[in-house]
Parts: structure tokens; sequence; C-alpha cells
């Protein structure tokens, strides 16, 4: 119990970071060229197996477990996301001098 709330406090600001990011797009990119070329399906001829689903009953150990309440002391993240207005405007990369 002690070792998930551990993990709880690790995975909460790592979120909280990704989350709260601001991204401004510097170069939009774009797809490549491809060419397709119609195909044909193979033919195939599949069979299954018989499945048979039911129910039977079992004698099995299960753990008897008692839960009580206690008091403990967890994380409380505050993140204040940035605004697109208060970024500052990007400059666009110097291009290359011509040869």
């Amino acid at each position: 119990m002690l070792r998930q709330i551990a993990m709880l406090g690790l995975a909460l600001p790592l979120t909280f970071a990704i989350v709260g990011c601001d991204v401004d797009v510097k170069d939009e990119g774009e797809l490549p060229d491809v060419d397709v070329e119609p195909g044909r399906m193979p033919d195939v001829d599949v069979k299954g197996p018989d499945i048979d689903i039911g129910t039977k009953e079992k004698e099995i150990t299960v753990p008897d477990v008692d839960l009580e309440k206690k008091k403990i002391t967890v994380p409380d993240i505050d993140v204040d996301i940035p605004n697109e207005e208060d970024n500052e405007p990007v400059k666009p990369p110097a291009s290359p001098p011509s040869p």
C-alpha cells in the first residue's frame, strides 16, 4: 500500500508536467508522397475450433482482508498553465546564406 502511494506521488507530478505544457509549432511539416497500387485479397479457407463454455463449482482458498481507515499525508499539487497570450512570439529560424 505504501508503495502504491509512493508511485502515485511520483506519477502525478509527471502527469501534470506533461499536461501543463504549452507547445508552439514552428514548422508544420508535410506528408510524404506515396504511390499505391491496387492489390488482391488472398483466397483462404479458415475453420476455427469448437469451443464449449460452461461453469463448474470448485473450492478455492481466498484471503480474508480487514480494512481500516488511516489518515496519511498525500501530495497536493497546484499547476498554473500559461495562457496563449503570455507566450513570447517565436522567431523563425535564420536561413542559411546562399552560396
